[in-house]
């Protein structure tokens, strides 16, 4: 049996979405899949800092497209989670480098040696998008509640549709207390604006930046909230489709809710 390839893309930058990919790769690794993340954004590359492999990087993902190495050679197993790999994007090319045909040989590779291969679609529409999404199988959206992110993933969602993919959605970033005051929208505003189907809500967390310094699978972390809500959407993306989606809350202290009761009834 093949494996799958779920490309992980937004509309715009800025919105979580590298740590999105390799948070749902290594989840879906400690179920027991053999996972590959493939950083698509030539030129730039972020996923292996992220994961903290960047010193370990001999080959990447435009020398196997071309042919200079082997998927095995370019493959970085991480230390922590046994059967998680990254494949690095190049920082030296540009992203007219890699060919659709090139990538779409490569992830039909890739399915025979993996069970899930994750590929960090980089933010727009332009040909690095085309090469992420071209041998896909599914396509996961990752969008803020905030309006321009909302309306540059809506872009996007129509892209994927046109390519036959049937978009995913994940909201990231969510601040409960905000959407109680009507400072964020809510992910319902934004699930009434993509009408798509829904596949996790991720609370902010201060836990992500740590994460991100320090090169620690944010999904190893128990007092995560974010952590611990990639890890459902892994399971969900594994076949668990009646995993209920958790809604971040709003936990107001005591003494906030005896203000608030004390300056009701002045």
């Amino acid at each position: 049996m093949e494996g799958k390839v779920i490309v992980v893309t937004s509309g715009k930058g800025g919105v979580g979405k590298t740590t999105a990919t390799s948070s749902i790769g290594a989840a879906l690794a400690l179920e027991g899949n053999r996972v590959a993340i493939v950083d698509m954004d030539i030129g730039l590359r972020n996923l292996d800092v992220v994961m903290g492999l960047e010193n370990r990087i001999v080959f990447n993902i435009v020398d196997v497209v071309q042919g200079r190495c082997k998927i095995s050679q370019a493959a970085i197993r991480d230390r922590r989670i046994e059967n998680l790999f990254l494949i690095p994007a190049s920082q030296s090319d540009n992203k007219d480098v890699l060919t659709t045909s090139g990538v779409e040989r490569v992830a039909k590779q890739l399915r025979k040696e993996f069970d899930f291969i994750i590929m960090d679609s980089p933010a727009g529409i332009e040909k690095g998008f085309e090469n992420s999404i071209v041998g896909a199988n599914e396509a996961v959206v990752i969008c803020t509640p905030d309006v321009s992110a909302v309306r540059d993933a809506d872009r996007i969602i129509g892209l994927l549709y046109s390519r036959g993919l049937t978009p995913r959605l994940v909201v990231n970033r969510i601040e409960p207390a905000r959407v109680e005051r009507g400072e964020m929208l809510s992910h319902e505003d934004v699930l009434d604006v993509l009408s798509i189907e829904l596949v996790g809500l991720v609370p902010m967390d201060e836990q992500v930046l740590i994460s991100s310094n320090t090169g620690t699978p944010l999904v190893l972390q128990n007092d995560s909230k974010a952590g611990q809500a990639f890890k459902r959407i892994a399971r969900r993306l594994n076949g668990e489709a009646d995993l209920p989606i958790e809604v971040p809350t709003h936990k107001t202290s005591m003494w906030s809710k005896i203000g608030k009761t004390f300056l009701r009834s002045k």
